[in-house]
């Protein structure tokens, strides 16, 4: 790390300015001081706070702020520090400017080839052959005599370079608005978080980025420390670092033995205060930021010199061991912790999971046709080239004569232009486009709704959801929680007792042991307008508690006054595992005493006495706890309420217990009180939740309450409906009837369990990890599962990331949770998920409708340009009007189709669900029935268009001749056709009425009369580079007449039932399961780029090479020797890295320098299929193309586990050679 932090500096001039000028701005320590202090750890750090500054407090002595009043809120002081000490912002990557955008559009092959055909094209068209040879070439220039028009031949060249620019410059501005809204919504994620700070003695929340060095702030479990710190005070205080240093083990901090807090890291347990010693780019996660920014612009500039020029002192060490090595790790990320902010910055760009389903079969689909647009393209170009040659030089038996050369170069170039105007019309490059433009459209929208997409595909995976498993609190209901019975002093009270019936005892106690032992940071605040209910901040169970407080006519603040935080003695903070949490004060007579609360059937365990009506202590007995459990908490948990119990216990002076051993601590305990906390279910959640079921999706509500409480709130919202068969379980139970006799969880029960549970109470962070995998890798029930999961608190952090689609609680949801989170809910409100869901069949419906159009304008262009071409050696539609054509259906359609709004009605079908074709039967009637009447016409058209219309024919014309009315009306109606079946697109699973709700889209009507309008323009005053002459009135209304004939004909094809269509096949399948296999590479390993799958699938190959042979007499020796034990766990090989560490591939002497995995990849939560490598080129002997899923067991890193399987077992060596 401090070589990190050193060499970083270069980049930062600042820092050196500042160094020469000690103790800048008056403040008692310098940047540098600051930065190198935070590079030290534990002891060592612990040591250098001594040396230099005595202890903390005298490190904020010299930062001027006050480790328990923090800064003054005043504007100047925090100015001056952001001025010397930098503000809490890294700076983001620069985003691409419009002319990069412009240039990749022009990267497409086919654009490239149109350019070229149309440069060529133009230059020969300024070359005019001598008059007097000219018979000489044949009829090949006759018409191009006339009235000068030989120097019209340029126009056609420059309006297919005119029209590129036009695509590409449309492309582009695409591209740019989706990276504008994409960093839109970036900030807005960044300026919702928040951070709580001290200021004036008042704890404040500020955004994130108004962090300064000097500040003191809370740290409490469950946040995401944005700023490096070093701690003045914590309890019980436990951080997850694995984000800077990929050690999974939490690490406890104290301030006497390691106060060091870094930005980046999240607080698992505990609470605390720091003070901030290092903001922003300063900070580690800074540090490495700006290395990884900076690194990357070293590469480049270092692949541009060449791979030995870069000074050494730039590069990483491990680089300038040997050339080839240096190469293999480029793409590799600093093993130092460049996880963490890739995940930032990938959270800015690209999506979280793999390819989304959607786009795996838009990829899929898109290649099919692409591969048959080019064998189409090609045909075309030989046919017609055969047909000029014969024609000319057989036939006509002419000479090739070296003047005629340009005149023939000509028609070849026009012949080669009119094949890769059918390639463009083929290929569907707006696909891509309609599929980003409907996500961008959807994720704007649904910000209105309350959802905050943080990973654009999760909004179309929601419309494919067929289970959600939510949590019950806040989500399902009000969060606003408020005790509404107790039991104190032998009494059951039904409602808030009045004081005076109470011992004062009893009293006194209740209330010291709530204030104190509960945040501090909880509180309950005066309403912000009259008549409105207190505000409750904070954690909302406690709030209650505090609000009985008051309601009992007590108040909190005077007990938290007498004894502030700092004099706490002892704190054990609740967390999901103790489902408790006890405070230790110290008494004035030298003694201790503990107050505890929690989770009533777990603290009644842990209680040996009772306060009785008087305030005496009574026994209190196994068989007195079954009584109360009976008689008082079963009661209350069936009116749904949670019920927690509220005890304390004594220590005398002279036995000062061991405070480590927790369980001797907290026991032998006295209960106080035990009282019943009502949470609301929301209103509208009964309602949203009959949607959901109505729409093919199963709510289960996971819980961390009691199994009466939580079945008694299920029964309420619907999720359980009496006389259904469903199960309730709790997370004991749960793990009982899905483990074996050793105790692993076995997919076969876990199939048995999972489709009638609804309702899993006192489940652990882990059970729900289990029953989301569970859900998803079952393979009962026609179809896979997709899982929504909602999470609010750090240890639904596994579950998030897990689940399908995961949803944190913008509101009551802690850091870890929004981090591992797709959409942020920032209502935290359940009916915002069937809004998701909503939205999402949206987006799925919207991209079936553009397909739906689009084929069918590809199928008809393309048989008209080859067979047109085939049989008049001409296209009859022009290549720039193949452009427009192909800029009105790929750009403009995915714009109408791709932004229609969604209805309630999409919540009346059963979800999709993964393998469902993109292109349903009903569509593909669709599509070929339209494509059928329009090819019709435009052949009718073009046969006998002329006797029809009484003009001259355009069929045979030579080259440059103006242009005819005729092909001007095909391609006329060719339009109009286009554009009256986009509304029909508009429906696709064979609805009547396609205007329904055509006014509800404003886009649409503006695209299908704007491209009107512009059509108009095109055929009358296009001309020559249109290859358009004017139209008659009579004209026009004959090819509108055509074209409203396609909203009829789409009724006809409504009438035929689908079911009588045996032999359509189903298009665009999600890809399979092979494919599958490349596209789910572990979530935990980014996805490779790919220059660097190209080096591991060269490397593998190499491998492969050399290994060949002494795998192959292994493979005879495993066979004959008998050890087939080890073919019980595919443990090895999960991922490419593995495969490659494998004894038998590491060639000791040339790879043992090669990082081939970075430590930081395996999340120990992920007992993750990882999956094997993409397919390399050849297929003989590749284990891993046969799509074998291999697991490892999560928390082993990948690299330890490679070991596990034996050298010699046979499963080793098969694999290998397979």
């Amino acid at each position: 790390m401090g070589d990190m932090a050193n060499s970083s500096i270069e980049f930062h001039p600042k820092p050196q300015q500042q160094r020469e000028a000690p103790h800048a701005g008056g403040f008692g320590c310098t940047l540098a001081e600051l930065r190198s202090l935070m590079e030290l750890r534990g002891a060592e750090a612990l040591q250098k706070v001594q040396e230099a500054y005595g202890d903390v407090s005298g490190l904020c002595r010299r930062l001027k702020t006050s480790p328990t009043e923090g800064l003054a809120n005043n504007a100047n002081d925090l100015e001056k520090r952001r001025q010397i000490y930098g503000q809490n912002f890294i700076p983001p990557k620069q985003p691409k400017t419009f002319l990069q955008l412009v240039w990749e559009a022009l990267q497409d092959v086919t654009l490239i080839i149109l350019e070229v055909a149309a440069i060529v094209s133009l230059g020969l068209s300024f070359y005019a052959p001598p008059g007097e040879e000219s018979e000489a070439c044949g009829n090949v220039s006759a018409g191009a005599e006339d009235e000068g028009d030989a120097e019209a031949g340029w126009i056609e060249g420059a309006a297919i370079l005119l029209s590129v620019t036009c695509v590409v410059l449309v492309t582009a501005f695409n591209d740019w608005s989706k990276e504008r809204q994409f960093r839109g919504l970036q900030s807005r994620i960044e300026q919702e978080q928040r951070f709580s700070v001290i200021r004036d003695g008042q704890l404040l929340q500020v955004p994130v980025a108004a962090l300064v060095v000097g500040d003191i702030a809370q740290v409490k479990y469950g946040d995401l420390l944005p700023a490096d710190g070093v701690l003045i005070q914590g309890n019980d205080l436990k951080i997850d670092e694995s984000s800077l240093t990929g050690e999974s083990d939490h690490v406890r901090k104290s301030a006497d033995k390691d106060p060091m807090l870094l930005s980046g890291t999240h607080v698992m347990e505990g609470s605390g205060r720091m003070v901030v010693t290092a903001v922003g780019v300063n900070s580690q996660t800074g540090i490495i930021f700006t290395l990884l920014g900076a690194g990357g612009e070293e590469e480049e500039k270092k692949d541009k010199k060449g791979k030995e020029t870069g000074s050494p002192r730039h590069r990483p060490k491990g680089k300038t061991q040997d050339g080839a090595v240096a190469m293999e790790m480029q793409p590799l990320k600093s093993a130092e912790g460049g996880e963490m902010e890739e995940r930032e910055k990938k959270k800015a760009s690209v999506p979280k999971k793999e390819k989304s389903v959607l786009q795996g079969k838009l990829t899929k689909l898109a290649v099919q046709i692409g591969k048959a647009g080019l064998v189409m393209s090609a045909i075309t170009v030989i046919i017609l080239v055969l047909y000029f040659v014969i024609e000319t030089f057989v036939v006509d038996g002419r000479v090739w004569l070296a003047e005629c050369t340009p005149v023939y170069v000509q028609y070849f170039v026009k012949f080669f232009i009119i094949g890769v105007t059918v390639l463009v019309v083929a290929v569907p490059e707006g696909l891509p486009l309609a599929v980003t433009i409907s996500l961008a459209y959807s994720v704007k929208k649904m910000m209105r709704d309350n959802n905050l997409v943080r990973h654009l595909d999760a909004c179309e995976t929601m419309g494919n959801a067929t289970a959600i498993c939510s949590d019950k609190t806040g989500t399902l209901t009000t969060n606003r929680m408020t005790v509404v019975q107790s039991y104190l002093g032998d009494t059951h009270y039904k409602e808030i007792p009045a004081p005076s019936t109470l011992t004062p005892k009893i009293l006194d106690l209740l209330v010291h042991a709530i204030s104190i032992n509960s945040a501090y940071t909880t509180k309950i605040l005066p309403p912000e307008k009259e008549g409105a209910l207190p505000r409750q901040v904070g954690n909302k169970t406690e709030c209650a508690l505090l609000g009985f407080v008051l309601d009992l006519k007590r108040d909190f603040q005077p007990v938290r006054e007498q004894i502030p935080e700092d004099k706490l003695y002892k704190v054990y903070t609740f967390n999901s595992v103790r489902k408790s949490m006890s405070t230790v004060i110290r008494m004035p007579d030298g003694g201790f005493r503990l107050f505890s609360k929690g989770a009533s059937e777990i603290l009644l365990k842990k209680c040996t006495n009772i306060l009785n009506s008087n305030g005496e202590l009574r026994g209190f007995r196994p068989r007195d706890r079954d009584d109360m459990v009976k008689k008082i908490i079963e009661p209350m948990a069936c009116d749904g309420l949670r019920t927690i119990c509220i005890a304390y216990r004594d220590f005398s002076a002279t036995q000062e217990p061991d405070w480590d051993n927790e369980n001797e601590v907290v026991g032998d305990l006295t209960c106080i009180a035990v009282v019943g906390i009502e949470d609301p279910v929301r209103p509208e959640v009964p309602e949203a939740i009959r949607k959901c079921q109505r729409a093919g999706i199963t709510v289960r509500m996971v819980t961390g309450d009691n199994i009466n409480t939580a079945r008694a709130i299920a029964a309420k919202c619907g999720i359980i409906q009496p006389g259904e068969d469903f199960l309730c379980l709790e997370g004991k139970e749960f793990n009982r009837r899905i483990r074996n006799e050793k105790g692993e969880i076995e997919q076969e029960r876990l199939d048995k369990v999972w489709p009638k549970l609804r309702v899993l109470a006192r489940s652990s962070p882990t059970d729900k990890h289990t029953l989301v995998k569970g859900i998803i890798d079952s393979s009962t029930g026609e179809q896979r599962q997709v899982v929504a999961v909602t999470g609010d608190g750090t240890n639904d952090g596994p579950a998030l990331k897990k689940a399908d689609v995961g949803f944190a609680m913008g509101i009551a949801g802690t850091d870890v949770a929004k981090e591992a989170s797709d959409i942020i809910l920032t209502d935290d409100n359940f009916t915002s998920i069937v809004k998701a869901v909503m939205w999402g069949r949206n987006v799925y419906d919207s991209i079936s409708k553009f397909l739906q159009f689009q084929l069918t304008v590809n199928v008809v262009a393309v048989i008209v340009a080859f067979t047109g071409a085939c049989i008049t050696q001409d296209s009859p539609l022009k290549a720039v009007q193949m452009l427009w054509v192909n800029l009105i259906m790929d750009t403009f359609a995915s714009l109408a189709l791709a932004t229609e709004p969604p209805t309630e009605a999409l919540l009346l079908r059963k979800p999709y669900g993964r393998d469902k074709p993109l292109i349903s039967r009903t569509m593909m009637k669709n599509i070929l029935g339209h494509a059928a009447y329009q090819l019709t016409i435009i052949f009718t058209l073009l046969f006998v268009g002329e006797l029809f219309f009484d003009i001259d024919s355009g069929r045979n014309a030579p080259l440059h001749s103006p242009p005819s009315e005729h092909y001007t009306i095909i391609f006329n109606t060719f339009v109009m056709m286009q554009l009256f079946n986009e509304i029909n697109a508009r429906k696709i699973h064979g609805e009547r009425n396609v205007f329904h709700g055509i006014f509800s889209n404003p886009i649409f009507c503006s695209i299908v009369l704007g491209t009107f309008a512009i059509q108009i323009v095109i055929v009358q005053f296009g001309g020559k580079p249109f290859s358009c002459s004017p139209l008659s009135t009579e004209q026009w209304l004959w090819c509108l007449f055509v074209g409203v004939g396609e909203l009829v004909w789409g009724q006809v094809i409504a009438t035929i039932p689908t079911s009588q269509l045996k032999c359509l096949k189903e298009a665009g399948h999600g890809p399979g399961k092979d494919e599958m296999m490349d596209e789910e590479l572990a979530e935990g390993e980014e996805e490779i780029d790919h220059a660097e799958r190209e080096l591991r699938r060269g490397q593998i190959l190499w491998f492969r090479g050399l290994n060949r042979i002494q795998t192959q007499i292994r493979v005879v020796k495993a066979f004959r020797s008998s050890l087939y034990e080890g073919l019980e766990k595919p443990e090895s090989k999960t991922s490419i890295h593995n495969f490659m560490a494998t004894p038998e591939f590491l060639i000791n002497d040339y790879t043992h320098n090669i990082p081939l995995i970075d430590d930081t990849d395996v999340d120990e939560n992920e007992e993750r299929l990882r999956a094997p490598p993409p397919p390399s080129p050849n297929q003989n002997n590749n284990a891993i193309d046969s799509g074998i899923y291999l697991t490892t067991h999560g928390t082993k890193s990948a690299t330890s586990s490679v070991f596990s399987s034996r050298p010699g077992s046979p499963l080793h060596s098969v694999e290998t050679s397979l």
